[in-house]
């Protein structure tokens, strides 16, 4: 009888967790759609700062916030939550491989109120991005 009750108990808390850690995600191909049609979207750019000036999209939000997770990391993100606030546009959050720093970057900017249906990771991140005539560099 213990076996019956704890398999659902078991089976609920899995699916729980699985749901809990879901995120948006846009792929690299339909990202490129959305710049080239010039549909309004903020770009929340988490890289580190060389690899900002290597490669990032116009118009990104320069945040320097990699890898999202210690207090200075989430103080840099705090200072782009207002405009994010105020917009209604998609947002896109861009890290070096659309991984951990991402969803971290992800949870806190709903956690600080963003609406979560208009929070997306870039797939891959930006080692991902095979389009890079659409980005630009500040080296030479």
């Amino acid at each position: 009888m213990k076996r019956l009750l704890i398999y659902p108990a078991l089976s609920l808390a899995l699916v729980s967790t699985a749901i809990a850690a879901s995120y948006n995600y846009v792929e690299p191909a339909d990202f490129k759609k959305w710049l080239e049609s010039s549909k309004p979207v903020k770009i929340v750019d988490i890289q580190v700062p060389a690899e900002f000036r290597k490669h990032h999209f116009k118009n990104s939000l320069e945040t320097n916030a990699f890898p999202a997770k210690s207090a200075d990391d989430k103080k840099k993100l705090d200072e782009v939550v207002p405009q994010l606030l105020a917009g209604r546009e998609d947002i896109v959050i861009v890290c070096p491989r659309g991984g951990g720093g991402a969803k971290n970057t992800y949870e806190h900017l709903k956690g600080k109120g963003v609406a979560e249906k208009r929070l997306f990771i870039l797939e891959d991140g930006m080692q991902g991005w095979p389009y890079k005539q659409l980005t630009l560099s500040d080296t030479k």
